[in-house]
C-alpha cells in the first residue's frame, strides 16, 4: 500500500498539550458523572407527602354529624340539671302563690283554683322543656365552635410543616443536581478556554506519513460544548 505523505495544520504544541490535559479532565468527569445516582436529582419523589396533623384534622371532620360529641363541656348536664332545679323550684313557689291567694280569697280547693293551677303548671312545663332544649342547644353549638377551631388550628398547622417539608425536599433535588452538573462545568470552561488559545495563536504545519486528524482540532473546530467535544474527539 502506497504512503501518502499529507500536510495538515494543528495548533501550537503548548495548546496541543492543553488539549490532552481537556480530554483527561473531560474523561474524568463523564466517568464520575455517570457513577452518580440519578434518582437523588430526577427520579425520587420531590412532592412533600401531607403532613400528619393536616391528616388528623380531617379525621375529625370525616366523623359524621356525632363528632361534636368529643368537644362537648364535660359538665353540660351538671349545668342543666342545676338550672333545671333552680326553674323547679321557682314553679314550686308559682304554685304556692296560687294557693295562698285561693286561701285569702276563701276559695282553696275550688275549681277556679284547680284551673288556675293546671294552666300555671302547663304553661311552666312548656318553659321548662324550651329551657333545657336552649341549654343542649348552647352546648352543641359551643361544641361545634370548638371543634372547627380544632380543625382549622390542625390544618394551619399541617400547611405550614408540608410547606417546610417541600422546601427541604426541593433544596435536595437542586443540591443534587448542582453537584452532577459542576462535574462537568469545570471541564467546560477549561475547554472554552483551549478554544480561546487556538483562535489567537496561529497554528503550525504538520507533515505525516498516515492521513491523520488531530482529534483536539476535530472537536474544537465545531465549537462544541464540553460533552460534545469529548463526544468528537473519542
Amino acid at each position: 500500500m502506497a504512503q501518502v505523505t499529507t500536510t495538515r495544520t494543528a495548533p501550537a504544541e503548548f495548546i496541543e498539550a492543553r488539549g490532552k490535559t481537556f480530554l483527561d479532565l473531560l474523561e474524568k468527569s463523564v466517568g464520575q458523572f455517570r457513577k452518580e445516582d440519578l434518582s437523588k436529582a430526577y427520579g425520587q419523589q420531590f412532592v412533600a407527602q401531607m403532613d400528619p396533623l393536616t391528616l388528623q384534622a380531617a379525621d375529625v371532620a370525616a366523623r359524621g354529624p356525632t363528632a361534636y360529641k368529643d368537644y362537648m363541656s364535660p359538665f353540660q348536664q351538671d349545668v342543666i340539671d342545676a338550672t333545671l332545679e333552680d326553674f323547679d323550684i321557682q314553679a314550686q313557689k308559682g304554685i304556692g302563690s296560687f294557693r295562698d291567694a285561693a286561701v285569702q280569697a276563701g276559695a282553696f280547693g275550688g275549681a277556679r283554683q284547680g284551673i288556675a293551677e293546671a294552666e300555671f303548671k302547663s304553661a311552666s312545663d312548656r318553659n321548662r322543656a324550651a329551657l333545657q332544649a336552649q341549654l343542649m342547644q348552647q352546648g352543641f353549638q359551643q361544641a361545634n365552635q370548638l371543634m372547627g377551631a380544632d380543625i382549622s388550628r390542625l390544618t394551619g398547622l399541617g400547611s405550614l410543616g408540608q410547606q417546610q417539608k417541600q422546601n427541604e425536599l426541593l433544596a435536595q433535588q437542586q443540591l443534587a443536581q448542582q453537584k452532577l452538573t459542576q462535574q462537568l462545568k469545570g471541564a467546560e470552561i477549561f475547554g472554552q478556554g483551549v478554544t480561546g488559545l487556538i483562535a489567537g495563536y496561529p497554528g503550525r504545519t504538520v507533515q505525516e506519513i498516515m492521513p491523520s486528524i488531530s482529534p483536539l482540532q476535530t472537536a474544537l473546530s465545531a465549537g462544541a460544548t464540553a460533552a460534545g467535544i469529548y463526544g468528537a474527539l473519542r
